[in-house]
């Protein structure tokens, strides 16, 4: 579903409803579901091309208490094949995110925002350093729209990074949506990744249009 001018508010408001649900949702799902379907998710996320010749991605430090996949397995995978592995960082005071290189993913802080971040002297991974980058949604649908938690980090930062880098938004399969809507300064991701199925938009796309 495409943008319907500058700003629709009734999208917006559809958007900010599905928010919600999806949050109660996710959260009633019981913890050993939720570690379950995670585990499910790491695995093909490893399995997607891109991560035979990557050289660094970016991920998410999961806010466990919300019920958000759990990626922390993949850190360590990644950091064993010898992968840099980067988080994001707000700035404080400022809506401008990075990326930021850690080599222990202890040295992780919450400072003010909800998850946990580098700390501010952790290297800066800037466009074109990045292979991959992990995005969190509460929605997603398979043309690769999402919906996060309203702030929009990501679909501000994702279009300096990508292109080169791929991108892959991460959830449970039943917050997969046949469709979301969208509104202007939204971001698609290339990937979608559930625990039951992996979604190549642009392939999908390619094949609609053909």
């Amino acid at each position: 579903m495409s943008p319907e001018g500058p700003d629709d508010p009734l999208r917006r408001k559809v958007k900010g409803e599905l928010r919600k649900r999806m949050r109660g949702v996710r959260q009633a799902l019981p913890a050993t579901a939720r570690e379950a379907r995670s585990s499910r998710i790491v695995e093909r996320l490893l399995a997607l091309p891109v991560l035979a010749t990557a050289r660094a991605v970016a991920l998410f430090w999961p806010m466990l208490e919300r019920g958000e996949v759990d990626l922390r397995p993949l850190d360590a995978t990644l950091r064993a094949r010898g992968l840099g592995v980067a988080y994001p960082c707000v700035a404080p005071g400022t809506s401008r995110m990075t990326f930021r290189l850690l080599e222990d993913p202890a040295k992780m802080v919450e400072r003010g925002l909800g998850f946990c971040e580098p700390p501010g002297e952790a290297a800066e991974a800037p466009p074109g350093a990045l292979d991959l980058i992990v995005v969190p949604a509460l929605v997603v649908d398979p043309s690769g729209h999402r919906i996060g938690y309203g702030a929009g980090f990501y679909d501000r930062t994702l279009p300096a990074f990508s292109p080169p880098a791929a991108t892959a938004s991460v959830a449970y399969d039943f917050q997969l949506l046949a469709e979301i809507p969208a509104t202007p300064g939204d971001f698609p991701v290339g990937w979608v990744v559930t625990d039951a199925r992996t979604i190549d938009v642009l392939a999908e796309k390619a094949k609609g249009s053909g």
